[in-house]
């Protein structure tokens, strides 16, 4: 193949850990030259009508007390070690300045819907989500929480409860106090 990229562009790494690259779910199809990178970064429609629910919803609950970031905004835990959010709740006060560094302080709330990663080069890829939930909470986050979409389960995972617990799409999940999430209504079914 004549379009076949032999190295790996930085713009393809998904998150670092401790110095190691995860990489976007795809990127070998971008090497192979079958695909733009773009193409792979990209969500499916049900990611992003999760995600521009989610936002509105979070907005309007929480009001100016909070900043709400969104779009793959990284966490940076340490020098060669940070995190991909697909949002961020963070209280309004303690970012300082907006700018294009990523976010140092821990958020209240993380919410993940699916994940751009690159599993199948992980070596346990059902632990990619136990070590990533994990790292956020040792970070500082308060509560995490995990929307699949294909299996249509929510993860939610505090640092006040060691129990993480699972819902159907079809139970309530309790997001922030006096917050209910309701996926199937989220979604108008």
């Amino acid at each position: 193949m004549e379009n076949a990229v032999q190295e790996i562009p930085k713009s393809l790494v998904y998150e670092m850990v401790n110095g190691q690259p995860v990489y976007y779910k795809g990127y070998q199809d971008y090497l192979s030259g079958s695909k733009q990178i773009d193409e792979i970064m990209g969500g499916s429609k049900i990611q992003a009508l999760i995600v521009a629910e989610l936002i509105f919803l979070l907005k309007t609950f929480l009001g100016d007390d909070y900043l709400i970031f969104t779009n793959e905004v990284g966490l940076q835990f340490s020098k060669k070690s940070w995190r991909a959010a697909d949002i961020a709740v963070v209280k309004a006060g303690l970012v300082e300045k907006l700018d294009d560094k990523y976010l140092e302080v821990p958020p209240e709330l993380v919410i993940e819907i699916d994940t751009k990663a690159a599993l199948h080069d992980i070596e346990n890829p059902l632990g990619y989500y136990q070590e990533k939930t994990e790292e956020l909470l040792q970070f500082g986050v308060k509560k995490v929480v995990w929307i699949f979409s294909d299996t249509e389960k929510v993860m939610v995972a505090e640092q006040a409860n060691r129990a993480w617990q699972i819902y159907d799409w079809a139970d309530p999940i309790s997001i922030e106090e006096g917050l209910v999430l309701d996926m199937n209504r989220l979604l108008r079914r």
